[in-house]
């Protein structure tokens, strides 16, 4: 019964502790889209949106105060992104810095393509050379006749 009335008291601590965040009407849909296309830096792969970490409600009031400034979504995009750098953005932009972020797969799996048919023709060479030549299948053929005679 006390670990129950225990473990029903922490979690109504941990709901207690998380910030609400009212944003006028008419922002809601823009506050809304830009809450998941934004990353927690605590949390990484969670979006502001789903995150309660104490960062993500500063950054989601960070947030709120641009959109009641007037600021565009790109504005947000590019302040949050100068900020805490590219991480932030779930699509980060294609620019040096994150070329290996965006082809770095792409040139990996070729690789592994490569290498695979690398392996594939050093088997097949191996397995060709294992063959017998028309001669060796002759002797062959002659032996064992001799031994069943």
């Amino acid at each position: 019964m006390i670990r129950t009335l225990i473990l029903l008291l922490s979690l109504w601590i941990g709901v207690a502790q998380a910030q609400i965040i009212s944003v006028e009407p008419e922002y809601q849909g823009r506050y809304n889209n830009l809450l998941h296309e934004l990353r927690c830096l605590v949390c990484q792969n969670q979006t502001l949106a789903d995150s309660g970490s104490g960062l993500a409600d500063d950054l989601r009031l960070e947030v709120k105060r641009m959109l009641e400034e007037g600021l565009s979504d790109q504005q947000i995009f590019t302040f949050m992104s100068d900020r805490y750098g590219d991480f932030v953005l779930y699509n980060p932009p294609v620019k040096p810095r994150t070329w290996l972020l965006w082809f770095g797969p792409f040139v990996l799996l070729i690789g592994g393509l490569i290498g695979i048919r690398q392996v594939v023709r050093a088997n097949n060479k191996t397995a060709k050379s294992n063959m017998l030549t028309e001669a060796e299948k002759k002797h062959v053929n002659a032996v064992i006749q001799d031994r069943d005679d």
